[in-house]
């Protein structure tokens, strides 16, 4: 082999060995990324988008979201879809982790859930207790909607009906099922000028969007059983073998740390906060 064709040799390995150590050190700046499963709520009121850049300036992890109601959202982390969850039913992610499904469970926020309705009230529930509203309604066939899909917010407004002591409503010509998200079963409801369960924040956002005069109003709310809380809580990775468990405890533990948690209460709508963080 002659010198030219030598050199030529060694100067394309060297430029392969370049482009490998180029393309390791890119790959190795890349933002790792996480995959959250968690609530229309969270989603439509634009927490996330407003928290992700932070979290990832902080940890160097890019946070990517489906949202969708809790129910589907355990069902994601079953399915070993997602690497950790952003929840808000705490029976049924209790019973997640009993059953192996996910591991540490971590309170971060909380709003309330509300029942909305028109402002002429023709069930006349305003200020009452949410157990007597929920009787009224059903004594005086007033039109309620409820999500109907297996959301946080759908197994709340079912155990409610459990307390009133009547069997939850079904083939009722007066309870219209959504099988939708939260701002879609408000907007049937405003339709309808029916009542609906939602949680506060989300009612905030609906309100932004009719520009502060919303058709539907808070007529029940502040009762302890409306507490609605949001927690994390992260897939097991024993089950789970592509599970990110580094990236979802680093996401745990940011969300109930100060910055995060000074930063979801200073979230606002309308001059109204949409969440209260558990450090409170």
């Amino acid at each position: 082999m002659n010198a030219t064709r030598l050199g030529a040799k060694w100067t394309l390995v060297m430029m392969i060995a370049c482009l490998m150590l180029l393309a390791s050190a890119a790959w190795a700046e890349a933002p790792r990324t996480l995959m959250l499963a968690t609530t229309t709520s969270t989603d439509n009121t634009g927490l996330l988008d407003e928290l992700a850049p932070f979290f990832t300036k902080a940890t160097g992890i890019e946070l990517r979201w489906r949202a969708t109601g809790t129910g589907n959202a355990l069902e994601l982390g079953k399915n070993c879809d997602v690497d950790v969850l952003l929840v808000h039913a705490p029976s049924a992610e209790k019973a997640y982790i009993a059953n192996g499904y996910g591991i540490k469970r971590r309170q971060i926020m909380y709003n309330d859930f509300v029942i909305i309705g028109p402002q002429a009230d023709p069930a006349g529930i305003k200020g009452k207790p949410v157990v007597e509203a929920l009787s009224q309604i059903a004594a005086k066939a007033s039109v309620f909607v409820s999500r109907d899909d297996n959301s946080g917010t759908n197994k709340k407004e079912i155990a409610l009906w459990q307390l009133t002591h009547l069997s939850k409503p079904d083939k009722q010509h007066w309870y219209v099922q959504a099988g939708q998200g939260m701002l879609a079963t408000i907007n049937v409801a405003a339709e309808r000028m029916g009542y609906t369960l939602t949680d506060r924040g989300t009612y905030i956002k609906y309100a932004h969007v009719q520009g502060g005069h919303p058709p539907l109003k808070v007529l029940v709310a502040g009762d302890p059983e409306l507490r609605n809380q949001y927690s994390i809580v992260e897939v097991n990775p024993a089950r789970c073998a592509n599970a990110r468990n580094d990236l979802a405890h680093a996401f745990s533990q940011w969300m109930a740390g100060a910055e995060a948690q000074k930063r979801i209460g200073e979230f606002k709508l309308l001059d109204e906060a949409l969440f209260i963080p558990n450090s409170k």
